[in-house]
């Protein structure tokens, strides 16, 4: 198969494997896993943050941050398109209690510092306490201006904010935008990267933070079932991760490019090229047959996501030949359409 639906769905490697395999293991709950402590003290000291929490999934790592920046009936300021409030399943109301607060994102992925100072609550009972402000970098694909973040962050310490990123895909940013790593996240209270998208391996998420946040953080963990025992089989596929597939990221935004290129040579969709970035490609079918094309790769071996727009996503598992055997079925699908 060929699988165009998300960069989750990268397949280990043999040296990933087995350093798997052979990775030293202990019960990670109580801090004796010693391939999860490496990787939590590696990650922390290359980001420049304090500390490190591995998680099982990007969703947790967000709820966990969310949660230990805020209480019950608190609330937090994101876009409408966030990850963290459209695709999460709603967890920090249902698990935190907390009122996300979704704004307008604009074109860019960006929220317009004037939409989030009207959205801020006044000290009235009321209503919620706004105590944080949340970001996604990237965001559909498109890598946050690095001059809005230091505004966005300089606005969250003027009203007393804590602010967070959801750094799902953060190193598609830091690749593409050539930031330093540590600069592209100083700004932020805390933020997750997740280990399981692009980089490759195959679970896993981390949430970074000074000291006492983690501590709150685990706590969490704990409480929402996520505290693992023998992490550390998966621990080391994340460090493997960390150490040798960001660079190669920029092979993941040339394919897209590539792809969106040809895409927009297909009448039957509107693709632009222009608006992509990183990894993330949208079309959209001008005949609405999305689900039939769909269909129609399936039985090719070919996987993709049936939006409206369709979204693809490039990856470690899709090269070039990949591209444009995908592009010659959908050409053949428009043929016989």
């Amino acid at each position: 198969m060929i699988d165009f639906r998300s960069d989750t769905v990268t397949q280990p490697c043999n040296t990933m494997r087995q350093l798997m395999a052979d990775a030293p293991v202990g019960d990670d709950v109580y801090g004796d896993d010693p391939t999860v402590n490496a990787l939590e003290q590696y990650a922390a000291e290359r980001m420049g943050k304090a500390s490190a929490l591995y998680c099982s999934s990007g969703t947790q790592a967000n709820l966990l941050g969310i949660m230990a920046h805020c209480g019950r009936g608190d609330e937090y300021l994101c876009g409408q398109q966030a990850h963290n409030y459209k695709y999460e399943a709603g967890g920090a109301a249902v698990l935190g209690s907390i009122q996300p607060q979704p704004l307008a994102n604009a074109a860019d992925g960006s929220i317009p510092l004037e939409l989030l100072k009207g959205a801020l609550k006044p000290d009235d009972f009321h209503f919620a306490m706004t105590r944080l402000l949340s970001l996604e970098n990237t965001i559909g694909g498109k890598v946050l201006p690095q001059s809005y973040v230091l505004e966005a962050a300089t606005f969250a310490k003027a009203h007393q904010l804590k602010f967070h990123l959801d750094g799902a895909r953060i190193f598609n940013a830091i690749v593409k935008s050539g930031i330093d790593e540590r600069a592209a996240v100083a700004p932020f209270d805390s933020f997750t990267i997740c280990l399981s998208k692009g980089l490759g391996a195959p679970i896993g998420s981390l949430l970074l933070g000074d000291e006492a946040f983690i501590q709150r953080a685990k706590r969490l963990r704990k409480m929402l079932g996520g505290g693992m025992r023998q992490a550390g089989i998966i621990a080391a596929a994340g460090r493997y991760a960390l150490e040798n597939n960001v660079a190669r990221l920029a092979d993941d935004h040339n394919n897209a490019l590539l792809l969106a290129e040809l895409l927009s040579q297909i009448d039957e969709l509107d693709s632009d090229p222009s608006q992509v970035q990183t990894n993330i490609v949208y079309a959209r079918c001008r005949m609405g047959k999305a689900k039939q094309l769909s269909a129609a790769l399936a039985e090719q071996g070919i996987l993709v996501s049936a939006g409206e727009p369709i979204r693809f996503v490039t990856h470690l598992n899709v090269d070039e030949q990949a591209v444009r055997t995908l592009v010659n079925a959908i050409k053949q699908f428009y043929r016989e359409a």
